[in-house]
C-alpha cells in the first residue's frame, strides 16, 4: 500500500487532462509535462504523454508521479505540433502501465491517441458487443471502448465517428483526442468532469482545471460546454453541439476536494467556494473554542472561512509532510498508525490546553480521523470539536471517483452521533447539502450531488460490480 494511496480517507479522482495545439512552440512535450504537474493532485499512480509530429504517434506512460515517469532524454522523443497528457488514478481496471493514458489505438484511418476523465456505466454492454463483431481489447479500463467506437465509424470521417461514440457512451467523460492532425476535447451532456480552453500566441490548451493553464502562460478562453465538441487545428476552433438536453450536473466533490484552490469551474472559484463553505459551516454549527485549525491541506481554506466568519482565531495546529515520497509498506493496524504520524506532526504549543475547532473537507471511513484526534489527544488538547465542510458521504459514485462500497462509507452506516463517538470528538458538525449547493454558488439543478444524497443524473448499474471490469 502506498503512503499516497493512503491520504487521509479521501475520494479519489480518476484522472487529468492536458493537451497543447501549436505550431510555433519547439518545446510542447516539456509544456505538456509541466501542466501534468500541475494537475498531479487529480491522479497519482501513472502519466503519459502522446505527440502528433508527421503524421504519427508517438507517445511514452509509466507508473508513477509525473516528475518519476519523464525526463529530458524522454521528453525530446516527444516532440511535435499536438500533444496530450494523462495523470490517473485507477477506478475502472487494475493499477497496471498497460491501463495507463493515453491510449494509442492503430485502426484502417490511422491512429487515434485517445485520454480520458472520467467512468462509463455502459462499457460492459457496448465492450460486449464490440468484442462479439470482433474487436480486441488490449486493457480493462473504459477508455478503450471509447477509441474502438470512433475507429469502428471512421469510414463516416473523424467528426461523425467521434459524435456518434459520444452519443452512444454514457456516463462521465472529459476527453483528449489527437485524430488527423487535429487536437479534440469532448464533454460528457451531464458536464460531470470539467475541462476548459486555453490560448497563447500561436495554440491553444484543453485542460481539466484552469490552475494549469497558468503554468504554461495560457489565457482562460471558456470551458467547453457539457454535450460539446471542440475541434481544434490551423483554423482555430470548431464547435460540435451533439447533445444539450441533459441534465447539467458538475461534480460538487470538485469544489469540496478534488480541484485546485486556484482553479475556476464553469465560471466559479474553488477558492471562493471553500471559503463559503467554512463560513456557512460555522452558522449551521457554531461551538465554543480557543482556535480554528485545519486538516491540512485540502481542510485549510474552509477553516480559514469558518474563523472569520466565527470570530475564532485559525491557527496551525497540524503540519504536514510534504517530502515524505512514495513508500510501499504492509498496511497492518500499526504501520497505518505510523503512516499518518509520517504524514502529519501536531504543533504542541498551539494545541496544549486548547479547545480545538478542527476542520476537515469531508470523512470517508473515518479511520483516520480518530487517529489525527488521538494524536491532538495526546499532544494536551482540551477539546476536540469536528467541522466537515461537506455533507456526509452515504451513496457511491459511478462516474469516475473511486468511492468505496455503502458498507465502507461511515455515513451511510451511522448516524452523526454514532460517527462523533467512533471518532471520538466531542462534537460533530457537517455542512448541509443545501449549504454546500449555496456556497458553490450553482444552481443546485446544475450540480451532482449524488454521493451526499444519492439523487444520480442518469440510471446507474443497481447489480454487480460498481465498476465494470473491477474483479469481484
Amino acid at each position: 500500500m502506498s503512503c499516497d494511496n493512503f491520504d487521509f480517507d479521501k475520494l479519489r479522482e480518476e484522472c487529468g487532462l492536458f493537451g497543447i495545439y501549436s505550431t510555433k512552440i519547439k518545446n510542447l512535450s516539456q509544456m505538456i509535462y509541466f501542466g501534468l504537474i500541475t494537475l498531479q493532485h487529480r491522479g497519482q499512480e501513472s502519466a503519459g504523454i502522446a505527440a502528433y509530429n508527421d503524421g504519427r504517434i508517438h507517445y511514452y506512460k509509466e507508473m508513477g508521479l509525473v516528475r518519476e515517469v519523464f525526463n529530458d532524454t524522454i521528453l525530446n522523443r516527444l516532440e511535435g505540433n499536438i500533444g496530450i497528457g494523462h495523470v490517473r488514478y485507477s477506478t475502472t481496471g487494475e493499477s497496471y502501465v498497460t491501463n495507463a493514458q493515453p491510449l494509442v489505438v492503430q485502426y484502417k484511418g490511422g491512429s487515434i491517441a485517445l485520454a480520458h476523465n472520467g467512468n462509463l456505466v455502459n462499457a460492459g454492454r457496448i465492450r460486449d458487443e464490440l468484442e462479439d463483431r470482433g474487436s480486441i481489447f488490449q486493457t480493462s479500463i473504459d477508455s478503450e471502448v471509447i477509441a474502438n467506437l470512433i475507429a469502428k465509424n471512421y469510414s463516416l470521417g473523424f467528426k461523425e465517428a467521434i459524435v456518434r461514440a459520444a452519443k452512444e457512451i454514457r456516463g462521465a467523460f472529459a476527453l483528449n483526442i489527437i485524430c488527423e492532425g487535429k487536437l479534440i476535447g469532448v464533454r460528457d451532456p451531464h458536464g460531470l468532469r470539467p475541462l476548459c480552453i486555453g490560448s497563447f500566441d500561436g495554440g491553444y490548451v484543453l485542460s481539466s482545471e484552469s490552475c494549469a493553464l497558468d503554468v504554461v502562460g495560457a489565457d482562460f478562453v471558456r470551458d467547453v460546454k457539457p454535450g460539446e465538441i471542440v475541434i481544434i487545428d490551423d483554423n482555430g476552433i470548431e464547435s460540435i453541439i451533439y447533445d444539450e438536453g441533459k441534465q447539467k450536473a458538475l461534480c460538487s466533490f470538485e469544489f469540496v476536494y478534488f480541484a485546485r484552490p486556484d482553479s475556476v469551474l464553469d465560471g466559479q472559484s474553488v477558492y471562493r467556494s471553500r471559503i463559503e463553505a467554512g463560513k456557512i459551516l460555522a452558522r449551521e454549527h457554531p461551538v465554543h473554542g480557543d482556535i480554528v485549525m485545519a486538516v491540512p491541506d485540502s481542510g485549510t481554506v474552509a477553516a480559514i472561512g469558518y474563523a472569520e466568519e466565527s470570530g475564532i482565531p485559525y491557527r496551525q495546529g497540524l503540519l504536514k509532510n510534504k517530502y515524505l515520497g512514495r513508500t510501499f509498506i504492509q498496511p497492518d493496524q500499526r504501520m497505518r498508525e505510523l503512516m499518518v504520524k509520517l504524514k502529519l506532526s501536531v504543533l504542541r504549543e498551539n494545541v496544549e490546553g486548547k479547545r480545538l475547532i478542527l476542520i476537515d473537507d469531508s470523512i470517508v471511513r473515518g479511520t483516520t480521523s480518530k487517529r489525527i484526534v488521538d494524536m491532538l489527544r495526546k499532544a494536551g488538547a482540551k477539546e476536540v470539536h469536528l467541522r466537515v465542510s461537506s455533507p456526509p458521504v452515504k451513496h457511491s459514485c459511478y462516474f469516475g471517483i473511486d468511492t468505496p462500497t455503502r458498507k465502507q462509507l461511515i455515513g451511510a452506516i451511522h448516524s452523526v452521533e454514532e460517527i462523533r463517538e467512533s471518532i471520538g470528538v466531542d462534537s460533530l458538525g457537517y455542512l448541509s447539502v443545501e449549504g454546500l449547493v449555496k456556497s458553490i454558488d450553482m444552481d443546485d439543478e446544475r450540480l451532482c450531488t449524488a454521493c451526499f444524497c444519492g439523487n444520480y443524473p442518469m440510471d446507474v448499474p443497481n447489480s454487480g460490480n460498481k465498476y465494470l471490469f473491477e474483479k469481484k
